[in-house]
């Protein structure tokens, strides 16, 4: 308890004596008092007997008081959105003589309401207008060499009327959560696998969660828009003595289009020793560790065209064989056998060396900068969604230490079957995460993500529908989103912008806690005809690109040159973006637009559309082909490694493309390992980067490589 002089101490209590009750305005007649007791946050307390919620509890003998500095606040949560008519501030002794009343929606983003110069202390009743959730007195000088004190801080308005969204809940029907003792284990692993197995374009969506514990026997064969993850806080929580497989047989051997699946946060003793994991592009293998070996390549070794690994330990040997590229991130191998093109791995204990020369590998050995994805877990009988740390220069899996943080599921608006877009923002704007269950969700307004470290976590390939040309999801330009495991699926009336990351022009720096988009797919067309301007665009800083396939439909129904017509597949404005596993094929114009100084990739594969009509079509400021890769010729600073680009132009095979790549030149400007491939002669390239490369030629679909460029 602080001490005063006698003068102000005396005061002080003819203050409190002679306090009146304080009611709401007679002019506000309509509205209600809307912060009592509801929750109340400070800067700072005191002590013990000053705490934030005093001033909330209808109670003028008791009181918060802050910290002595000028630079305090006291916010109180609406509990829902409200329409604020009136603040009334009950001022103690130790009064603001310079203040703000400020709104906001999240909690994080704020609007003055009012400014206050010159107060007296007091009651300070204030008319305002605004509409949100949380409201906040925010200090800027104070009166006496005291903090901040408030016997009461009252705000009047009115609500909608529609209650708050609920966080938490059950999982829905889609998500299918055992133990080892659930009765005929086998049979759903089976059942969901015939339905799934080839439904490439399908509607259903589906999550296997399995509680710790140890498995045996088990087959899990994943098809299409299925996850399988374990309960636990580590991989090795959740055994499983048996397999998780995925093959090819629905496709005649052909690995090609073994999209839209997942294994995660689980452990495996394969039944021979190997597991089979023949997948190709948005198939990530996450923090699972294999106690044996990993084939991925299909039984018989057909074409295969993958994939991803990151925070995975294999005890054995991968064997890729017949896949083209992969991508492999801070996780530990027993050895790796061979690579078709381009094989790239960062931060990999028992990686191979580089040597893309005559060989495929690119080989660093650390990350620069990485954060696992967010995974739900059980902490007894209760969920939680583990948010991993950022970590920098890493090397090898991040379990079990677990740097991160716990988010409780009640913290969690949990998206299911018939919820809307309206309601989803509300859940947002309440401050509440989103957690998607699997299924297909329509929406007919943009989901806005305005609070910095909020979370949006997708189970079983969970799929976002915009209609009407609306774009599906923008994030402001705030710290720590983190964006995981789902799929936007563009919709038949053309969208700007499907994601958005940042609004443009954004300048903020959030290199000390980025936001991260990982497992995050966009598909336009196949499963219907879809249409976007630009699938995704990222205008914030320092923003982690973590796995990612943005793909322009090149088979499937609505396709072709203009019925999924999409320009763009990524486009960079923001400065110091890191893009790890970038996948990006078919799109009308750019793949990859980089605009953002200080931008690294490391790994990325492309396909060119297939359906150019002619080499017109796609010509441009006297090029022939719009480059897989453009960087922006303003760049001064630009970084890659492992790049690949492959045409394949069934619809004209003459067209010869000027290059998969085009750069600016200078000392900023630093390019490793690149290649060109023509597929099977359907088209050419010129060069690899610029002017700089062999063309391509004939039909045996060897690479034209540049090790280093300039």
């Amino acid at each position: 308890m602080r001490l005063r002089s006698l003068g102000v101490a005396l005061a002080a209590m003819a203050a409190l004596l002679a306090l009146p009750t304080v009611h709401a305005p007679a002019a506000q007649a309509a509205d209600t008092l809307l912060s009592q007791g509801k929750t109340a946050t400070a800067s700072s307390e005191e002590n013990g007997g000053t705490v934030a919620a005093n001033a909330v509890d209808g109670n003028t003998g008791t009181r918060w008081s802050s910290a002595f500095t000028d630079d305090q606040w006291l916010q109180v949560d609406l509990g829902a959105s409200a329409t604020v008519s009136q603040v009334v501030l009950n001022w103690e002794a130790a009064y603001g003589k310079d203040y703000k009343v400020q709104i906001s929606a999240n909690g994080s983003s704020w609007t003055d309401l009012k400014s206050v110069t010159g107060g007296d202390g007091g009651n300070d009743t204030l008319a305002v207008s605004g509409q949100g959730r949380y409201v906040r007195m925010q200090g800027v000088h104070r009166a006496t060499q005291y903090g901040y004190s408030l016997w009461e801080f009252q705000v009047f308005g009115t609500t909608s009327g529609t209650p708050p969204v609920q966080g938490g809940g059950d999982l829905g029907p889609n998500v299918i959560v055992v133990d080892p003792s659930t009765p005929n284990l086998q049979a759903k692993f089976d059942s969901v696998f015939a339905q799934q197995e080839s439904a490439q374009f399908g509607s259903g969506r589906y999550q296997f969660l399995l509680k710790p514990g140890t498995y045996n026997g088990i087959n899990a064969q994943i098809g299409f828009y299925t996850s399988i993850s374990g309960l636990g806080l580590n991989p090795d929580d959740t055994q499983i003595n048996g397999d998780v497989t995925v093959d090819a047989g629905w496709f005649n051997g052909n690995a090609t289009q073994n999209f839209w699946r997942s294994a995660e946060n689980l452990a495996i003793t394969p039944s021979n020793g190997t597991d089979r994991w023949a997948v190709a592009q948005a198939a990530p293998f996450r923090r699972v560790h294999v106690k044996g070996g990993l084939n991925l390549a299909p039984n018989g070794y057909g074409w295969a065209s993958g994939g991803y690994i990151a925070d995975s330990k294999i005890d054995g040997t991968v064997g890729p064989y017949s896949q083209q590229q992969w991508y492999t991130r801070d996780s530990s191998v027993g050895g790796w056998t061979n690579g078709v093109w381009n094989m790239t791995f960062t931060g990999v204990q028992g990686a191979p060396a580089t040597n893309f020369d005559s060989g495929p590998y690119t080989t660093l050995d650390t990350t620069p900068v990485s954060r696992e994805k967010p995974f739900l877990y059980l902490d007894g009988s209760t969920y939680k969604v583990f948010v991993p740390a950022k970590r920098t220069n890493a090397r090898g899996v991040s379990w079990p230490a677990n740097a991160g943080s716990s988010i409780p599921l009640d913290q969690f608006y949990v998206v299911k079957a018939g919820a809307t877009a309206a309601t989803i923002n509300q859940a947002l704007a309440q401050g509440l995460n989103l957690l998607f269950t699997p299924g297909v969700y329509h929406l007919n307004q943009t989901i806005n993500v305005t609070r910095a470290n909020t979370v949006v976590l997708g189970l079983g390939l969970a799929t976002l529908v915009p209609d009407n040309g609306v774009d599906a999801m923008h994030v402001a330009d705030v710290d720590g989103v983190k964006l995981a495991g789902f799929l936007i699926d563009a919709g038949s009336v053309n969208s700007d912008t499907l994601l958005r990351i940042g609004d443009p022009g954004s300048t903020a720096d959030h290199s000390a806690n980025p936001t991260s988009m990982q497992d995050v797919f966009v598909r336009i067309g196949g499963a219907g005809p879809g249409l976007a301007t630009n699938s995704v665009v990222v205008n914030s800083n320092n923003v982690l690109i973590d796995h990612t396939w943005l793909w322009r439909a090149d088979h499937g129904t609505g396709v072709g040159w203009n019925t999924n017509r999409a320009d763009y597949g990524l486009r960079v404005n923001g400065n110091d973006v890191l893009a790890t596993g970038l996948f990006v094929e078919h799109f009308n114009k750019y793949d990859v637009y980089w605009q953002g100084e200080r931008g690294r990739t490391i790994f990325f594969q492309n396909e060119k559309a297939y359906d150019a009509p002619n080499a017109a079509a796609i010509t441009h400021d006297g090029v022939v082909g719009y480059a897989a890769y453009k960087v922006a010729d303003t760049v001064t600073n630009h970084e890659a490694w492992g790049l690949g680009s492959y045409c394949n132009y069934t619809s004209d095979p003459s067209i010869v493309q000027s290059n998969g790549f085009q750069v600016p030149t200078g000392s900023g400007i630093k390019m490793h390992d690149l290649l060109v491939i023509s597929l099977g002669g359907m088209g050419q390239y010129a060069h690899v980067v610029n002017n700089t490369g062999s063309p391509t030629s004939g039909t045996s679909t060897t690479p034209s490589k540049v090790t280093q460029f300039p």
